[in-house]
């Protein structure tokens, strides 16, 4: 699967899956076959961070 570059659109995009389709951002990567610390480090490059309780990056 090709993901977005653009940071924004990047988080955007996984909200929406982790919103829509996934309850945890462990089964988001598994299911899509995506580095867990590779998304995280990505999203935290650009002021991001994963929180577990609401299933989000903020």
């Amino acid at each position: 699967m090709q993901l977005p570059e653009d940071p924004m659109m990047l988080l955007s995009f996984v909200n929406m899956k982790l919103r829509d389709e996934y309850d945890s951002l462990q089964a988001l990567c598994d299911d899509l076959e995506l580095d867990e610390a590779w998304l995280t480090t990505k999203l935290a490059d650009a002021g991001f961070e994963y929180n577990p309780d609401t299933n989000k990056f903020w």
